[in-house]
């Protein structure tokens, strides 16, 4: 039976670039990533359509962060230090969301690969049998697997604030 991509599109589409927002952290790249895992996969007939289009992606979005590291090897990054007048009260928030941000990415990136697949694929709504497909993993170690992800992830934020607040 042949799939009904465009079934499958708009039913995982929003999933499917948050997940990917969460490998990449850029919305605009997440969204073209998206896109072209849909296009690689239109000619295919497999059995778990969402679950495909997750591989898919999950594999564009590697080969995208193996071509970024290749690239900021080659860079030589400059920091510019300027005195600025005190941020007013909006930029100070603005500010504070960032480093939160930034605090949780290096968190998330502290996690074992099979640790962090887990949780982004469940953020990304994915059942635990989805989840299971994708990592291999037994369904019924989705469960247990989360969680302990789940405090990896906590420990690994809060050791992230107490650097930022050593630093």
């Amino acid at each position: 039976m042949s799939v009904d991509w465009s079934s499958v599109y708009r039913s995982t589409f929003p999933d499917l670039v948050r997940y990917l927002y969460r490998k990449v952290w850029d919305a605009d790249r997440a969204r073209d990533l998206a896109q072209e895992a849909f296009a690689r996969s239109i000619d295919r007939d497999p059995d778990d359509p969402r679950a495909w289009v997750f591989t898919v992606a999950a594999n564009l979005a590697r080969d995208e962060a193996r071509t970024e590291i290749r690239r900021r090897r080659h860079l030589t990054l400059v920091k510019i230090d300027r005195e600025t007048e005190p941020a007013p009260p909006d930029a100070l928030r603005r500010l504070e969301r960032q480093e939160t941000a930034e605090r949780a990415r290096a968190a998330l990136g502290r996690l074992s690969e099979r640790d962090r697949e887990a949780l982004l694929l469940r953020d990304a709504g994915l059942s635990y049998g989805e989840i299971a497909e994708r990592t291999g993993l037994a369904v019924g170690a989705i469960g247990t697997t989360l969680a302990r992800a789940r405090k990896r992830l906590v420990d690994a934020y809060e050791d992230e604030e107490n650097d930022a607040s050593r630093g």
